[in-house]
C-alpha cells in the first residue's frame, strides 16, 4: 500500500506551536457564549487521535446537559474545596478561599471523562505489568483535546477537586469506567499567558526538572 510523504514541520510552524503550548492555561473564567456544536465534535476527533497503550483507546467522554446531575456536581465540587481548604495551614487558607479553582457554572460546556478499565480494545496489550497506562492514555487525549481547543480560540479548565465515586453514581456510567477528569470547555473571559496561579500569588513556575543520567 502506497503510503503519503511524512510532512515536514518548518521554523514558523515550530514557533507556533510553541506559542501553543505556552497558552495553553487552565482556565477558570469564561464567557457565556455557546460553543458549536461543531467545533465540540472537532475537540473529540482529535482527542481520538491520541496515542494510547497497545491501541486500547480506552477514553470515553460524557457530555453532562442535565441540571440534576451537573447540581450534584457542583454540590460535591464545594463540600470537597471546603475539606480541600481546611486542609491547607492556617496562614494559606485565606489565599485558597480567594482562588477561583472552577467554571462548573460558567463554561458552556461540562465533560467528564473516564478510563474504561474493561475494555477489551487492545486486547490487553502492555498493561499487565503497568495497567495505569490506561489512565495515562486518557490524560493523552485530554491533553490532545486541550491543545486542539486552545488553537481555536477555546480555553479549558480540569477541576479535580471531585469525589470521584459521587460523580461517577451521578453520572450512572457503566460498570469498570474510572473517573479522570471533569473539563470546563469554553470562550475565556479573560487572555492569560502566565498561568492564573501564578498571577495570584499562589505559586510560582518551579525550574526546569534535571534530567538524570546514569
Amino acid at each position: 500500500m502506497a503510503q503519503a510523504p511524512a510532512p515536514t514541520f518548518d521554523d514558523t510552524f515550530h514557533d507556533a506551536f510553541a506559542t501553543l503550548l505556552r497558552w495553553r492555561r487552565d482556565v477558570r473564567r469564561f464567557r457565556p457564549d455557546p460553543v458549536p456544536e461543531a467545533l465540540i465534535e472537532t475537540l473529540l476527533r482529535a482527542a481520538h487521535q491520541a496515542p494510547s497503550v497497545g491501541n486500547s483507546q480506552p477514553w470515553r467522554f460524557v457530555r453532562v446537559r442535565d441540571a440534576g446531575r451537573l447540581d450534584a456536581i457542583v454540590a460535591d465540587f464545594q463540600a470537597c474545596n471546603a475539606r480541600a481548604r481546611s486542609q491547607q495551614p492556617a496562614e494559606r487558607q485565606l489565599a485558597y478561599g480567594a482562588l477561583k479553582v472552577e467554571g462548573l457554572r460558567d463554561a458552556p460546556v461540562q465533560m467528564a471523562v473516564f478510563c474504561d478499565d474493561a475494555t477489551a480494545q487492545g486486547h490487553g496489550l502492555g498493561q499487565a505489568t503497568m495497567p495505569e497506562t490506561r489512565a495515562y492514555s486518557v490524560v493523552l487525549a485530554i491533553h490532545t483535546l486541550w491543545l486542539v481547543a486552545r488553537a481555536h480560540g477555546l480555553g479549558v479548565g480540569w477541576v479535580s477537586i471531585l469525589s470521584p465515586d459521587t460523580v461517577t453514581r451521578a453520572l450512572d456510567v457503566p460498570e469498570g469506567w474510572r473517573f479522570v477528569a471533569w473539563l470546563c470547555i469554553g470562550w475565556p473571559d479573560q487572555a492569560l499567558e502566565i498561568p492564573e496561579l501564578e498571577t495570584a500569588g499562589w505559586q510560582a513556575r518551579a525550574p526546569r526538572a534535571l534530567v538524570l543520567e546514569r
